[in-house]
């Protein structure tokens, strides 16, 4: 990651400059994400594991930002569900992501690389577990 761990995305002008944190990016990257349908949830660490359990939600969990002197890199981890085809649900989650930070931030994307972590099969739902006892 470069030196500089804030993105300027404003021009110069008389009024400030307008800077945006990678956390931001992340965010707004994971909620694109998780609105893609096939997607089951995104892949974190240990620690956003431990958060969640302690009943804050994180919703950069599982994105990884990466700010270059070319652009923005953003590394998408996800777990789809079974039977959806990857290479579709992949293209959703590159345009949803580059849709959302274009619209929100003016910022265009690099690249979004889509990395698939695991395949969630079915739950079983309560009513048939309670019909099989």
């Amino acid at each position: 990651m470069s030196e500089n761990s804030l993105l300027n995305v404003s021009e110069d002008s008389g009024l400030g400059k307008v800077e945006i944190a990678p956390e931001v990016i992340e965010v707004i990257a994971g909620i694109a994400t998780t609105e893609v349908s096939g997607v089951s949830y995104t892949r974190g660490n240990f620690a956003t594991g431990v958060v969640e359990r302690l009943g804050k939600k994180s919703h950069g969990k599982g994105i990884k930002v990466e700010l270059t002197e070319t652009g923005v890199i953003i590394d998408v981890f996800v777990v789809i569900d079974y039977g959806t085809t990857i290479p579709d649900v992949a293209q959703k989650i590159q345009s949803n992501i580059r849709q959302a930070l274009k619209n929100m931030t003016a910022l265009d994307v690099n690249e979004v690389n889509v990395h698939v972590v695991g395949v969630q099969m079915e739950q079983p739902k309560e009513e048939q577990l309670e019909t099989e006892k």
